[in-house]
């Protein structure tokens, strides 16, 4: 089996100053999540995306490869990251003049990994026929519970679906936590959506579960890791 481990990275972030690189207890963000992939071990390859000479350079040093950066087209806030992945293993596999199997997707800003999260989503996804997996957590609201939404004066409703009196009798529901994606190569470079009919996922604690998209949660990542209050093992 053949696996493509991908790191997306592009520069321009607006949340956070140079994100990717920016420093986690003395070390790049993106740091963390190469050296997962390293310590993991299953990736024949393990490649970064990114639109930055910068990150570039970072994402090298730490272990990674960047056969070529993305095009300018595909490193906007409005690019979907599905083509962003279809051009970096297209480009990959036309480079080797080989196929791959599966595509092993990590985001950088997602660095609370336990060491054994992907090898559990790993052997979840292999034991199965699925097209794709994406790590999810136990959502934090639940839409079927005590949502409301503003009719057109300004008048507030409980949504179309938030019907159940009880929190207890609402069907479970999750959100995607943005840090695991396991892809069935073909599957991955004809879709253009994340989700699918054989689509599975993997989940992990609520805890683990932040994805860095302003200065809060940076400085509450750092938090945990300098207080370990989160611990890789």
């Amino acid at each position: 089996m053949k696996i493509l481990g991908t790191i997306c990275a592009r520069w321009g972030s607006k949340g956070i100053k140079n994100k990717n690189i920016r420093l986690l207890l003395g070390k790049p963000l993106i740091a963390y999540t190469i050296e997962y992939f390293k310590e993991w071990g299953k990736a024949d390859r393990i490649v970064c995306s990114t639109d930055s000479e910068k990150i570039a350079k970072v994402a090298r040093k730490f272990g990674a490869e960047v056969p070529c950066m993305r095009p300018q087209g595909l490193a906007t806030d409005k690019a979907f990251k599905i083509h962003v992945l279809q051009h970096i293993v297209k480009f990959c596999e036309k480079q080797e003049n080989t196929n791959y199997d599966l595509i092993v997707d990590l985001d950088p800003t997602a660095p609370l990994r336990k060491r054994k999260n992907l090898n559990e989503a790993f052997k979840k996804f292999v034991a199965t026929d699925a097209n794709n997996l994406y790590s999810v957590c136990k959502a934090r609201k639940n839409p079927y519970f005590n949502m409301v939404e503003l009719d057109k004066n300004g008048y507030a409703h409980l949504c179309k679906d938030s019907s159940v009196i009880r929190r207890q009798d609402a069907a479970p529901v999750y959100e995607l936590n943005a840090s695991i994606y396991i892809y069935n190569r073909d599957f991955l470079l004809r879709t253009n959506t994340l989700h699918s009919d054989k689509t599975i996922i993997y989940e992990m604690p609520d805890g683990a579960s932040i994805d860095i998209d302003n200065e809060i949660d940076f400085l509450f990542v750092e938090f945990l890791l300098k207080n370990e209050v989160f611990k890789f093992d």
